[in-house]
């Protein structure tokens, strides 16, 4: 049985949309514990799942990506959550598009339009407009743990590969 590509984009995002909640509701506060908490939930199971090893040359890149983009990308989402109110958390998460598009600037060399920073800056706006409230609370370090995270989840893995994907085994 398979699961259609639409469903299981609806699940995560309906199942990534709970990190708030249970992070102040039901975990300590305690961002590094929530952290490795998080990647071994998501870890152990691929690694029972996938039975090989990459090739001895990807480990260092591999022990760089996992720092990146789950260990410092977990904790940083973690100290946000905990000190952010969600209002503020879910506005920085309505960045990203906007960030990715000035980033890919000077990255890429492809210069955003006014019509597709005007739209990812709309939509970040709109949304800070149903999310947050008046009295929200701004925390300098749940801000720059916001930031970093987004820059994270956005630039880590370019960064790091260079765009290549280690090649299979023919075990």
């Amino acid at each position: 049985m398979s699961m259609s590509p639409k469903l299981a984009a609806a699940i995560a995002a309906i199942l990534w949309g709970f990190t708030y909640i249970i992070t102040t509701s039901f975990l300590p506060p305690n961002p590094m514990f929530n952290a490795a908490l998080r990647a071994l939930g998501g870890g152990l199971p691929l690694l029972l799942l996938a039975r090989d090893f990459p090739p001895r040359e990807w480990w260092g890149r591999i022990l760089v990506l996992g720092t990146l983009n789950s260990a410092l990308f977990f904790a940083l989402l973690f100290v946000a959550a905990i000190r952010l109110p969600g209002g503020m958390a879910a506005t920085f998460q309505a960045l990203g598009p906007l960030f990715m598009v000035l980033l890919a600037w000077p990255v890429l060399g492809a210069i955003p339009s006014k019509a597709k920073v005007g739209a990812v800056a709309l939509g970040a706006v709109g949304v800070s407009m149903v999310v947050l409230k008046g009295n929200a609370a701004l925390d300098a370090i749940g801000i720059a743990a916001a930031l970093g995270r987004l820059w994270l989840s956005h630039w880590a893995g370019p960064c790091c590969t260079n765009g290549a994907v280690p090649a299979r085994s023919s075990a």
